[in-house]
């Protein structure tokens, strides 16, 4: 992007959104799966721009979501009106949102899992009444057929990452024989990896990224937190439910039904990033992004084994 087009477009989201005088992009920026943030400084201090790398539901549902679980202490960016009041505008044909900027350290599978079991309970006991319904990325299997396709498409494509794929094709299988519908449904972030569940500069948690929120099993998610929190060390994710459920979260994590979402979604982007590497059309530093999806998940797995084992440390809470 050109120095000139970026002035231009710096002005025009200050513009649209109201956010004061001498606008300037800094050219710090941080890449989601899901879309770009840029942060915009103006004479009322610094935001967050998130341009979409496709189109994003813009029904406003995440940026009320987030605005009620704000106003009830969950740690999250302030998310900015546009003018006339809308969630996003529409910035040289794409829809952007703008944030309150917060300096976030990287993602760390070594936040304190107490404060994150408080901070999941409390986006659990917001009040509100979403409408954006259960999705397929969370609750249906890829199915043994898809997976023997992907293990063969990748062992004739020469994947790097392809035996190891390969290698854990019976879990990936035997682990969706365990998905079950949810139990109760409410509103949920429906994206609590430590990617979204951030340490900030200045020491405590915030929640980013919440345009994928909508119904789903609130015991499911906060699974997929003690999943997260406790792959390398069970006890940690012992220590995220305890914390949990005696800040009043709602969910209960008791079978390995309850560990549904966790399992859909890692296995629905484990499917994506490899099927994204496959495509001849991928560039090369898209390619390498991809290979350290996969990897994540190659290397720390969620298995019925593991599944176990964290049942074991979750076991006796109440």
């Amino acid at each position: 992007m050109s120095a000139g087009h970026d002035a231009g477009r710096a002005a025009e989201v200050a513009r649209a959104f109201g956010l004061g005088e001498g606008a300037r992009f800094t050219g710090r920026a941080e890449r989601g799966e899901q879309g770009r943030v840029d942060e915009l400084v103006t004479s009322r201090g610094a935001f967050a721009v998130k341009t979409s790398f496709d189109a994003p539901d813009l029904d406003g549902e995440d940026a009320e979501f987030q605005a009620a679980a704000r106003a009830e202490g969950v740690p999250a960016p302030e998310v900015m009106r546009a003018a006339g009041g809308a969630w996003h505008a529409e910035i040289g044909g794409l829809p952007v949102r703008v944030y309150e900027w917060v300096d976030l350290l990287p993602a760390d599978r070594g936040i304190d899992p107490a404060e994150a079991g408080r901070v999941v309970a409390a986006i659990h006991r917001t009040p509100f009444a979403g409408s954006r319904p259960e999705d397929p990325w969370y609750t249906d299997p890829v199915g043994a057929a898809a997976w023997d396709r992907l293990v063969g498409d990748l062992a004739t494509a020469d994947a790097p990452f392809a035996a190891g794929v390969a290698g854990l094709r019976d879990d990936l299988v035997a682990l969706e024989t365990h998905l079950r519908p949810s139990a109760r449904l409410r509103t949920c972030h429906r994206d609590l990896w430590v990617d979204n569940l951030r340490r900030t500069a200045w020491g405590r948690l915030c929640v980013i990224d919440w345009e994928n929120c909508g119904l789903a099993d609130p015991g499911q998610e906060v699974a997929g937190v003690v999943f997260e929190l406790g792959i390398r060390d069970r006890s940690r994710g012992g220590e995220v439910y305890r914390s949990y459920r005696d800040a009043g979260g709602p969910g209960t994590v008791r079978t390995r039904a309850d560990f549904s979402m966790t399992i859909a979604q890692l296995g629905h982007i484990l499917e994506s990033a490899c099927r994204i590497w496959l495509d001849p059309d991928t560039t090369v530093d898209e390619r390498r992004h991809q290979e350290g999806r996969v990897a994540e998940f190659v290397d720390d797995p969620l298995t019925v084994a593991v599944v176990d084992e964290l049942l074991d440390a979750v076991r006796g809470v109440g």
